[in-house]
C-alpha cells in the first residue's frame, strides 16, 4: 500500500482542513463539497484525512461493517447475535464517474431470487463506506439520479435497493466528501443544499507558500515514507485530538443566545428551507468540541455560516456562490442577546473562508447610444475605436420553447430529447445481455409458460430457465450538445437588439442548464470565427462569455457555420452517443470575402446532408424584412424562430414544425 501525502503538510488549505475536520467528528454535519480549480489538493486533503480517523470495530466477515456493539438488524448478512469483532482502519471509498446505480447501492440477483426463491445481494459502494469516507471525484459530473441516491442514503444513513418486490435495506452512515471544479459544470441547487458544508479552494498567490508547496512536494515525491515520518507527531496529535472532540461532542451547550444567532443568520440571508438552520447548528457544537470547549460562542456561529451558507445563497443556475461578510457580522451583532449565550457581544474572528459577492457583469457604455452606419449598412467603427462596439448587457431571460431533436437516442441520461434508458417508462422486452438488470416480469411469464409440462412442473411455482428472462426496454429522455453559433457582427450591434438576442440566448442557456445539456459557443465577426467555448457541462461558463461578447466589423456566416461544423465533427468522435442541436443566431446577413452569401449556402447544407437538428433564430428587426433567416434555415434542413416566437407562451406548434422540417428532409 502507497503511502498518502499526510494531511498535517497540506500547505494554505486551512479552510478546508477545518471542514474535513469537522465532518470527522461530527459525521451527522452532512459532509463536504469542495470546490475549486485543478491542482489545488483537493483530493490529497481528502485522502489524507481517511488515515487521520480512529480504527473501528466491526463483525468479522460482516460486508457492512456492523458495530459489534450494536449490529444492524436488517443486515443482509445478518442476524449478528453473538459475534466476534474484529478492528481494522476507516475505509476511504471513491465512487468513480462512470459508475452505474447498481454499482453504487448493490444488485440483487434476480435470477436466483426468481427460480430459487432466495435473496441473493452483491453489495456496491455505500455498502463498503459504511462507517468510513465516500469520495466523489468530480461529484458534478455524476448523473443526477445517482447524486441523488447517494445524497439521500447520506442524510438517511441506511440504503434500499428495490428490484421487482424483492427489496434489501441495510445500514450506509459515512462522511461523504465531494470535489468539483466549477469550471466543468455547477450541481443544481437542490443538491447543493444536501451538502452540508462548502469549502471553496485557490491555489495561492504568495510566492513563498507556493515554494513551499512544491518544496513538500518534491521531497514526499523523492521518499514517501521519510516525508510521512517527518509528520508522524503531527498526525498523531491531530488523531488524538478527532478523537476528544468526539468524545467531548455529547457535553457542548448550544444556548439560546447561539441558537437565535444562527436562526437571525439564516433570515438574514434568506435561505430556503431549515436544513442551513441545523447544519449550523451541528457545525458550531463541533467546533466548541474541536477547541475543546462546552460552550458555543458567537464565534463559533460565525464559522458555521461561513461554511454552511455560500452555497445555500445560489437559487438560479447562474449564481454564483459566496456570503456577505459585513453583512453576516451585522447581523451576528444585531442578534446577540443578554440571555445565556455566554459571548453576547458579537463575532468573534472566527477567519472563516472569505467567500467574494458575484461579480457584476461588464458595463456596455450608453445604453441609448445608436452607432453610425455606412451604405452597406454595417456600423461604422467609433471614433478611435477598431470597429468593436462595447459589450452589451442581456436582457432579462424569459422561458423557451422545448427544442427537441426527433427521433429516439442513445445519450446520457438528460430531460431534453427522446431516448432509449436505464430509467423511464417501459415499451416493451428485450433478452438480455449480459447480467439482467430492469426484469420484465409480464414477458418473462409469457415465455416460460409454454414450457412447463415439458419442464416437469407439479407445484404451483413457475419453473424458469435462463432463456426465458426479458430485460425490460425503457425510453426516457436524454441530454444533447446544444451548439450555439452566435452572430457578434456590425448587423447585430445595435445595442437593444443585442441586448434582445443575448437575452434569447441566456434563456436558451437557462433551458439547457434544466435539461442537463452540454453546451458549446461559437462566436462570428469581422473576418473570422472563433470557439468561446468548447463543448462543455458548464452553462456558467458559456453566460459567462456570452455577457463578455463584443460586436462590431463583417458577417462571416460562413466562417461561423464552418467553425461550428468542425466542433461537432470533434465532439462526434469524443462522445458518438450524444446527439446535437444546432442553434444558430443570427440575422441572416453574410457580408465580407468574395461570394459570401454563396458560401454560406453550400456551409449550411453541410448540417443538412449530415440530419443535424437545428434551429434558426431569426434576429432581423425593423419594418422591412429580407427574410434571409429563413433561407438559412431551410439550407439547413431546419426551421427558423424570431425572437418573440421563441418564448413559451408562444407558438405552440414550435416542437412539431422542427420535427416536421427534420422529417420531411430524411424523406
Amino acid at each position: 500500500m502507497s503511502t498518502r501525502f499526510p494531511f498535517t503538510a497540506v500547505v494554505g488549505q486551512q479552510d478546508l482542513q477545518l471542514a474535513l475536520l469537522l465532518n470527522a467528528v461530527a459525521p451527522n454535519i452532512g459532509g463536504v463539497l469542495v470546490r475549486g480549480e485543478k491542482g489545488t489538493a483537493k483530493s490529497t486533503a481528502v485522502r489524507a484525512l481517511a488515515a487521520l480517523l480512529p480504527e473501528v470495530e466491526v463483525v468479522a466477515g460482516c460486508r457492512f461493517s456492523c458495530d459489534p456493539a450494536s449490529p444492524d438488524p436488517t443486515c443482509p448478512d445478518g442476524p449478528h447475535t453473538v459475534a466476534a469483532a474484529e478492528a481494522r482502519d476507516a475505509r476511504m471509498v471513491e465512487l468513480p464517474v462512470g459508475a452505474s446505480e447498481d454499482r453504487l447501492v448493490g444488485a440483487l440477483d434476480i435470477e436466483r431470487a426468481l427460480a430459487e426463491g432466495v435473496k441473493a445481494f452483491e453489495p456496491g459502494l455505500l455498502a463498503a463506506a459504511n462507517r468510513g469516507i465516500l469520495y466523489v471525484d468530480e461529484v458534478n459530473l455524476l448523473h443526477d439520479h445517482l447524486v441523488d441516491v447517494l445524497l439521500d442514503a447520506a442524510a438517511m444513513g441506511a440504503s434500499y435497493v428495490e428490484r421487482e418486490g424483492v427489496s434489501v435495506r441495510h445500514a450506509a452512515r459515512f462522511l461523504l466528501v465531494g470535489t468539483m471544479n466549477p469550471e466543468e459544470g455547477e450541481l443544481r441547487p437542490q443538491l447543493l443544499d444536501r451538502f452540508g458544508l462548502t469549502v471553496e479552494v485557490a491555489a495561492s498567490r504568495e510566492p513563498d507558500q507556493r515554494v513551499e508547496v512544491v518544496r513538500r512536494r518534491l521531497a514526499y515525491d523523492d521518499d514517501p515514507a521519510a516525508f510521512a515520518a517527518r509528520w508522524a507527531d503531527e498526525e498523531r496529535a491531530v488523531r488524538q485530538r478527532i478523537v476528544a472532540a468526539r468524545e467531548l461532542l455529547p457535553e457542548v451547550r448550544l444556548g439560546d443566545g447561539a441558537l437565535k444567532q444562527i436562526a437571525a443568520t439564516c433570515a438574514a440571508f434568506e435561505v430556503d428551507g431549515m436544513r442551513a438552520d441545523i447544519v449550523m447548528a451541528r457545525t458550531a457544537t463541533a467546533l466548541a468540541a474541536w477547541d475543546g470547549r462546552s460552550d458555543v460562542l458567537a464565534e463559533d456561529v460565525r464559522q458555521a455560516a461561513l461554511l454552511a451558507l455560500p452555497h445555500r445563497r445560489r437559487r438560479n443556475p447562474f449564481d454564483a456562490p459566496g456570503l456577505d461578510e459585513d453583512k453576516l457580522d451585522q447581523t451576528l451583532e444585531e442578534s446577540a442577546g443578554d440571555d445565556d449565550d455566554p459571548d453576547p457581544d458579537g463575532p468573534g474572528g472566527g477567519g472563516g473562508q472569505p467567500s467574494p459577492s458575484p461579480e457584476e457583469g461588464p458595463q456596455g457604455g450608453d445604453a441609448g447610444a445608436q452607432p453610425e452606419t455606412g451604405e452597406d449598412g454595417e456600423p461604422q467603427p467609433a471614433a478611435g475605436g477598431a470597429g468593436e462596439q462595447a459589450p452589451a448587457r442581456a436582457a432579462e431571460p424569459f422561458r423557451t420553447k422545448a427544442l427537441t431533436v426527433p427521433g429516439v437516442g442513445a445519450g446520457a441520461a438528460g430531460r431534453r430529447s427522446r431516448a432509449r434508458t436505464e430509467r423511464g417508462r417501459t415499451t416493451g422486452a428485450l433478452r438480455p445481455r449480459g447480467a439482467l438488470t430492469k426484469l420484465h416480469l409480464a414477458a418473462t411469464v409469457r415465455a416460460a409458460a409454454p414450457h412447463q409440462r415439458a419442464r416437469g412442473r407439479s407445484g404451483p411455482g413457475l419453473v424458469l430457465r435462463r432463456d426465458d428472462l426479458r430485460q425490460a426496454a425503457r425510453e426516457g429522455r436524454e441530454g444533447n450538445l446544444v451548439l450555439f453559433v452566435v452572430d457578434a457582427s456590425g448587423s447585430m450591434a445595435a445595442r437593444q437588439r443585442m441586448s434582445a438576442v443575448k437575452g434569447a440566448v441566456l434563456s436558451l442557456l437557462l433551458d439547457a442548464y434544466q435539461r442537463r445539456d452540454k453546451v458549446g459557443l461559437v462566436t462570428f465577426r469581422g473576418t473570422a470565427a472563433e470557439v468561446a467555448l468548447p463543448p462543455t457541462s458548464s452553462v456558467d461558463a458559456a453566460a459567462a462569455r456570452l455577457e463578455s461578447l463584443p460586436t462590431g466589423g463583417r458577417t462571416p456566416l460562413a466562417a461561423g457555420l464552418l467553425k461550428a461544423h468542425d466542433v461537432l465533427r470533434v465532439e462526434r468522435l469524443r462522445d458518438p452517443s450524444r446527439r446535437a442541436l444546432l442553434v444558430v443566431v443570427t440575422d441572416g446577413r453574410a457580408t465580407g470575402g468574395p461570394e459570401p452569401v454563396a458560401l454560406a449556402g453550400r456551409a449550411a447544407r453541410l448540417f443538412g446532408a449530415e440530419s443535424v437538428a437545428s434551429v434558426v433564430v431569426d434576429c432581423e428587426s425593423g419594418p422591412v424584412r429580407l427574410g434571409l433567416a429563413g433561407r438559412l434555415a431551410e439550407e439547413l434542413g431546419g426551421t427558423a424562430v424570431t425572437l418573440d416566437e421563441l418564448r413559451a407562451d408562444a407558438i405552440a406548434g414550435l416542437v412539431r414544425d422542427v420535427r416536421g422540417t427534420t422529417s420531411r428532409r430524411a424523406a
